[in-house]
């Protein structure tokens, strides 16, 4: 992530001891060359770390100083774990389940003197490094979200990492013509049935019109990803058809969105 800054013209330094961040401010306000810098601590400081906090506060009377605080779920840290097949670097001597309890408990006091919080738990590396650039960049925007809509079918259980759902049910189902059973709602001929009947198209402009209004109210709670998922019954047709389309408004919004078929095709 500190590749994010570099781009951004920060001087960037990964793991910095804690007693020489005052000294590294310090050379940072006396120097020409170095308008922003970027600086990273973890728990690889071990019990230096508690000293921490009152530094933050000391730095925050000198110079400006801006606190960023990543994290992410259990379950997705785990995953990362095991992915790496790194240990952690408190759980030599423990699960690394346990070593993460230990962790979020000792970082607990800097988290609570981060001025922005954000949750990676969802992003990959690249999503990360993008919304990084975008929060950081110069002028900023109320766009600086993550957006994932997600199509689904209710006979497959509902996506347990949904935001927001919605359900399509009420509208035509294709699945009915004969024709239409081998495809899927991306399909010109599908999407043209279903957009057929006028309460797809107010749906849509509802729904869009309701998601533009809650986007920006998100990125000033801090919330750094969004999912939003439509489902219909088999996740073949209507919830496909639907999700493509919102994604379309949104991207024409202004807002970085992917689109996730779960359970289509079959």
């Amino acid at each position: 992530m500190l590749k994010a800054f570099e781009d951004l013209d920060y001087y960037c330094v990964d793991n910095l001891p804690i007693d020489l961040i005052p000294r590294f401010a310090d050379l940072a306000k006396q120097s020409a060359e170095i308008e922003k810098a970027a600086l990273v601590a973890d728990i690889r400081e071990g019990e230096q770390l508690k000293r921490l906090p009152k530094i933050i506060q000391s730095l925050r009377k000198q110079i400006k100083t801006t606190v960023l605080f990543l994290e992410a779920s259990d379950e997705a840290l785990l995953r990362r774990f095991s992915e790496t097949r790194r240990p952690h670097p408190l759980g030599k001597d423990s699960t690394v389940k346990r070593a993460l309890q230990q962790e979020r408990r000792l970082l607990q006091p800097i988290r609570a003197l981060a001025d922005i919080v954000v949750d990676s738990s969802k992003f990959n590396v690249h999503e990360l490094r993008s919304h990084m650039t975008a929060k950081f960049t110069a002028g900023g925007t109320d766009k600086d979200i993550m957006v994932s809509v997600v199509s689904f079918g209710y006979k497959a259980g509902v996506p347990n990492d949904a935001d927001l759902l919605f359900d399509v049910r009420f509208l035509p189902n294709p699945h009915f013509i004969p024709a239409f059973r081998p495809y899927t709602g991306r399909h010109p001929q599908v999407a043209k049935y279903i957009r057929s009947f006028p309460q797809t198209q107010e749906f849509i402009d509802r729904i869009s019109a309701l998601l533009v209004y809650l986007m920006p109210h998100y990125v000033r709670e801090g919330k750094s990803y969004l999912t939003i998922g439509f489902g219909c019954t088999g996740g073949q047709h209507r919830s496909v058809f639907i999700a493509e389309e919102v994604k379309k408004l949104l991207a024409g919004a202004g807002y970085p969105v992917k689109v996730i078929h779960r359970d289509s095709p079959r």
